[in-house]
């Protein structure tokens, strides 16, 4: 008897291939379906990621704004913790005097000053003859001008929306300027509450600054000074640690307090005899 060939066998493949694409193509809708969603989810809320640089640099600032809010609140915390610590322990509580309190920026200052607006060249001003580097507002520019000011007495300096401090330090990346962990385009601004005559003296003796005014003549930089009745500036808000300091020799690290003795000054300690056969 000849074999009768089994004609459902084709069938059933046919049907099972049909199954299989089926099913890929749900789990392909499906997961088309969650990206899409995820992404309209994460288009409303702020824990996307960022997109840009220039976006990647908002969201650090905005991070680095929030976490310097929640330092002056510990910082505050910890100051009425010591207090009432040292009042139970009758310790006398230690007042220190006004300069102090505002050259650590602890407290907002109000007062006579002036204002100082550096900036880069226009774009119209910028010929291809010239290296883009003149043309644009440097870190040893800004740290010139804060350096006369201080120089000429200065009582509180502020830079753009920040208090100066000691511990401040000015980094420019490009033409942008980093402060505290906070990215600032041109226009810059230094604030500072002090005697105006005297500071615009400073300004007028520092050779630094005198090199920033003539290119600020000759390639068209900004420079602005303005005497103001009234300067504004608040008060410090993040950490102050110090990363790394050297005082110079001849410096009083803080003057009008007596000086420590130093550490060579001590008199000498004589060594103990090593013992026979040991080691020094």
């Amino acid at each position: 008897m000849t074999p009768t060939a089994d004609v459902r066998a084709p069938r059933t493949r046919r049907r099972g291939l049909g199954r299989g694409a089926v099913s890929v193509g749900l789990v392909l809708g499906l997961s088309g379906l969650m990206f899409t969603v995820n992404a309209r989810s994460s288009a409303g809320t702020d824990d996307r990621h960022p997109q840009d640089l220039r976006e990647l640099t908002q969201k650090q600032s905005a991070t680095v704004e929030r976490l310097s809010s929640e330092v002056d609140l510990l910082r505050a915390e910890v100051e009425q913790l010591t207090a009432e610590q040292n009042a139970l322990a009758g310790r006398p509580a230690v007042q220190p005097r006004a300069g102090d309190v505002v050259a650590s920026g602890s407290v907002p200052v109000s007062g006579r000053g002036l204002t100082v607006t550096m900036d880069d060249a226009p774009v119209d001003a910028r010929r291809e003859a010239l290296s883009p580097d003149l043309l644009v507002v440097h870190q040893q520019d800004i740290q010139a001008v804060m350096n006369a000011l201080w120089a000429g007495g200065a009582e509180a300096m502020g830079l753009m929306d920040q208090r100066v401090v000691s511990t401040t330090g000015v980094q420019c990346q490009g033409n942008v300027l980093r402060l505290h962990g906070r990215m600032y385009s041109p226009p810059f601004v230094i604030s500072v509450v002090g005697d105006p005559e005297r500071l615009r003296a400073a300004l007028d003796a520092d050779g630094a600054v005198s090199v920033y005014v003539r290119d600020a003549g000759d390639l068209g930089l900004g420079w602005d000074v303005q005497d103001r009745d009234t300067v504004d500036l608040p008060a410090y808000s993040g950490a102050t640690e110090l990363t790394w300091a050297r005082v110079p020799d001849d410096v009083e690290v803080l003057p009008g307090y007596p000086a420590t003795e130093p550490a060579d000054a001590a008199p000498p300690v004589a060594a103990a005899p090593a013992a026979e056969g040991g080691l020094l």
